[in-house]
């Protein structure tokens, strides 16, 4: 083999190449790119084994341990929830459910299909529901899957007896409700642990009841126990092996409320008969102790049997919805103490200035010159000052000093806004219940940017007797009567009275929490609107005079809102008692009523005197 002889020189030209090569600089973009790219795979990295290390550090963990071992669960039962007397509102019943663990099951495929006939056959469901259970089942999750909750004692025996491998019966808990439908809405229901709630929450245990609505949801944390458990390691083959683990079962906490349980059945049966008469199925009931935000009784009707709740998902009168704390209705006349109050404090009008009711208003139609629009009164009522206006329910009067007409000055549709602000109208409550909504106030700036048409002098018309676009809940419609029925404060509505541990210990006090307090706006006004809503009970031509013989002074305002293009007429009565010394105030919602506000008072009337008896004599 030849070879090339290397000299001096090109040994030196070759190390000059080099060294040029060598010297060439690399671009900055590349360092950098390299740099991020390296910040953000340690970031992803980090992040990567925060979530699986802490954030679901106890989801995984159970899940490797269900893989080696075999747990027997014994259900904790969930806390009981009592009213302001100490008397059970639900209570827990014993319950089997049937599980399916599939490491047990028959290994030959003929004996595992007889064995899944025969489960199928004492369920009674059918084989294709059965599998269709198993393909949906997400075994990472848990290693078996629930076949049937609160089975029968025929269904167990059967069960028990036909010795079933595969098949594990376990003890449980059922809620039992004293009084359903009454307190559905107010209790709720609860249902079983989905996978979403295993990924929110690493304590829940799969095939568990957790709240779903009602304080059954707000106080779930509270009335649910712990599980007690017995876990075995088991052999590769399935087999147990040895047990490592006992823990009794601990029961939910006992749950005080300041619901009077004789109150909300009496009050309940009663708005459910006054329907029924009616042909109607759809209203509202609450009573409050306006001095502190106690919650009395809360009802919505249609209500339902929490225990088959799937009998109500299509129901026409929406029964699980609890039109108390969600339903946005107009409040009618119900809102003209507000606005009288609103006025006085403004300045608009004093209380014994008189507005003639013709019954009705005319304001020009920009339009059509020769065809004013009108605003009806329902009535014509003469000359009426602040309190007949109250009492008889003027329209006319409260057109005027919300929009103003002619000489006499209106409050205006901002100055309206402003003070359903004062009163809350706007906000949630804050009610320890789930699924609370908030009102809707309107004014020019929503209207033009939602229809392109101005906000015109009818619209604040409308608004100031409760109609147009002016929403409000229930709730927060009697809790602004509260402000007025206390002086000026109003609280937060309370339903949960305090909790305790299985030791009688208080963990947890619902205290009074004043929400807001408008006796500094008003001044000395509040009295006048006192005796106006006074008024309409004392006085014979008042609209709420069928409460006029009670033996406890009352005061209150009825509602009439018309919805649904006119098609129907919303019924309400607000009010308390007694009328120095209130301590309770109620209201009365009957939808599409017959004949207006008429049909709410009477309701009303028989739940302050059951309340008198029973509880103020």
């Amino acid at each position: 083999m030849s070879h090339k002889k290397l000299n001096l020189e090109d040994i030196l030209a070759d190390k000059t190449t080099e060294e040029d090569i060598l010297e060439v600089p690399l671009s900055d973009k590349i360092f950098k790119s390299f740099l991020l790219f390296t910040i953000l795979a340690v970031v992803f990295v980090f992040f990567r084994f925060a979530a699986l290390g802490v954030v679901k550090h106890d989801f995984y963990s159970r899940r490797a341990v269900l893989n080696m071992s075999d747990t027997k669960v014994e259900h904790a039962p969930r806390g009981i929830i009592v009213d302001r007397f100490g008397k059970p509102l639900l209570k827990n019943k014993p319950s089997f459910n049937a599980y399916l663990a599939p490491d047990a099951l028959p290994k030959d495929l003929e004996r595992r299909r007889e064995t899944f006939s025969n489960i199928s056959g004492i369920l009674g469901v059918t084989e294709a529901d059965f599998f269709e259970k198993l393909s949906k089942k997400n075994w990472a999750a848990s290693p078996k899957v629930l076949l049937a909750q609160n089975i029968s004692h025929d269904v167990l025996v059967a069960l028990s007896s036909a010795n079933i491998s595969g098949v594990e019966i376990e003890s449980a808990f059922k809620r039992a409700h004293e009084s359903s439908p009454a307190f559905s809405h107010v209790l709720g229901y609860t249902g079983l642990v989905e996978e979403e709630d295993l990924e929110e929450n690493s304590d829940f245990s799969l095939d568990d009841d957790i709240g779903r609505t009602g304080l059954e949801a707000y106080y779930d944390s509270y009335l649910r126990g712990i599980n007690g458990e017995e876990v075995y390691l088991k052999f590769a083959s399935g087999n147990r092996k040895e047990k490592v683990r006992s823990e009794p079962p601990r029961e939910g906490a006992l749950v005080e409320t300041f619901i009077d349980k004789d109150l909300q059945e009496y009050f309940y049966g009663r708005l459910e008969t006054a329907l029924r008469s009616l042909g109607r199925s759809s209203g509202v009931g609450i009573a409050m102790n306006p001095q502190n935000g106690e919650l009395l009784a809360l009802i919505s009707i249609p209500g339902f049997e929490p225990s088959n709740i799937s009998a109500y998902l299509a129901g026409r009168d929406k029964p699980l919805f609890n039109r108390a704390v969600s339903g946005l209705y107009n409040p009618g006349s119900t809102i003209k103490p507000l606005h009288a109050l609103a006025a006085l404090s403004e300045g608009i009008i004093s209380p014994d200035q008189n507005i003639f009711s013709a019954g009705y208003i005319e304001i020009p139609n920009p339009y059509n010159p020769e065809n004013p629009s009108r605003f009806l009164d329902w009535k014509p009522h003469g000359w009426v000052d602040l309190y007949s206006a109250i009492a008889r329910s003027s329209n006319v009067y409260f057109y005027e000093i919300g929009g103003g007409f002619g000489s006499q000055r209106g409050l205006g549709i901002e100055k309206l806004k402003n003070w359903w602000g004062k009163f809350g109208l706007s906000e949630k409550t804050g009610i320890d219940i789930v699924s609370e909504k908030s009102g809707f106030l309107p004014d020019p700036s929503w209207k033009e940017k939602t229809t392109g048409i101005p906000w015109r002098l009818g619209d604040t018309y409308n608004v100031s007797i409760g109609q147009g676009d002016l929403l409000v809940t229930p709730l927060e419609l009697l809790n602004y009567i509260n402000a007025i029925a206390s002086g000026g404060k109003f609280f937060k509505p309370r339903i949960a009275k305090n909790i305790k541990n299985s030791a009688g210990e208080v963990i947890f006090e619902n205290a009074p929490q004043a929400i807001g307090d408008i006796s500094e706006d008003v001044g000395g006004w509040m009295k006048e609107v006192q005796r106006a809503m006074r008024d309409a009970v004392s006085q014979s031509y008042g609209t709420a005079n069928l409460l006029s013989d009670l033996p406890v002074s009352a005061a209150g305002k009825t509602g009439s809102a018309q919805v649904e293009n006119n098609a129907k007429t919303n019924a309400f009565f607000v009010g308390y008692a007694p009328y120095d010394n209130p301590q309770i105030s109620i209201l009365v919602l009957v939808e599409n009523a017959r004949e207006g506000s008429l049909n709410a008072v009477p309701v009303a009337r028989d739940v302050l005197m059951w309340y008198y008896k029973n509880r103020l004599k």
